[in-house]
């Protein structure tokens, strides 16, 4: 999905593209997941979700800023074809990947689909997905994670997320994680064992991300609400649609440019 501005309007050259995790069932794969609660991973699209909520109302808004909406969508299911642990994949950018755990396949797609996005020529970006289980017992689902490698772009993010009633946590993305997913027989692997596997998993997505601005926001704690509060209903929070279509419509009044 693209939103385009009129060509009166749109003489921003930069590209913001939002990029969601849309795995449409999760069941871990040969590497399956415990039975129970295994009915809440038809959620695990809610990435997908949030990208085209917010594309569907960038188009209503009208920002006077172009953005692409990249869903990548897929099921983990076991079957006589299904990817195996110990696999060696090849992405779009030609890194190799050792899948080690099969219910690690989120960062699989959306790898790819940040790749595709710097192809389509997007110089920011912002990913989420409900990606890791550690992010819920960080910070329960009170607070979003946010890593990446542009702290200009993160704090905008925080400060927005501020402003609409959502809130993020920043974690470190120091390079010293990465040694976790280092590989012996491929690049790097998709896990990154059991120490710090929200970060891990962000570091994974970092060696897709060079090059370009990037925020990476892990909605897996925050993206389901178990109780009702006074602003949502008990389940699909939407979390991070306010926040983006707040920050698009930011950008692109800090552009000094407005759609007539």
């Amino acid at each position: 999905m693209k939103y385009e501005p009129s060509k009166r309007a749109a003489r921003k050259k930069d590209l913001l593209a939002l990029v969601g995790k849309g795995i449409t069932f999760d069941s871990g794969g040969i590497s399956l997941k415990p039975g129970e609660n295994m009915e809440l991973m038809k959620y695990d699209m809610t990435g997908a979700a949030t990208v085209i909520g917010t594309m569907r109302a960038i188009a209503q808004l009208k920002p006077a800023i172009p953005v692409l909406g990249i869903a990548p969508c897929a099921e983990n299911l076991p079957s006589g074809k299904a990817t195996k642990p110990g696999d060696v994949l090849k992405a779009m950018t030609g890194k190799t990947i050792e899948v080690i755990n099969t219910d690690a396949e989120g960062r699989l797609v959306l790898a790819d689909a940040i790749a595709y996005a710097k192809k389509l020529g997007a110089t920011q970006i912002i990913d989420m997905a409900t990606l890791t289980g550690a992010v819920s017992i960080a910070l329960g689902d009170v607070n979003t994670a946010i890593l990446g490698t542009d702290q200009a772009l993160i704090d905008q993010v925080i400060a927005t997320g501020r402003e609409v009633g959502e809130k993020f946590w920043q974690l470190p993305l120091d390079r010293e994680y990465s040694n976790q997913i280092k590989s012996d027989i491929a690049d790097i692997k998709n896990v990154g064992g059991k120490k710090a596997g929200t970060i891990t998993a962000a570091a994974f997505l970092k060696e897709f991300a060079d090059g370009i601005s990037w925020a990476h926001l892990d909605i897996a704690g925050t993206a389901w609400g178990d109780t009702a509060t006074p602003y949502r209903a008990k389940g699909p929070t939407g979390i991070a649609v306010r926040t983006l279509i707040e920050f698009v419509e930011r950008s692109a009044a800090a552009s000094g440019q407005f759609e007539g």
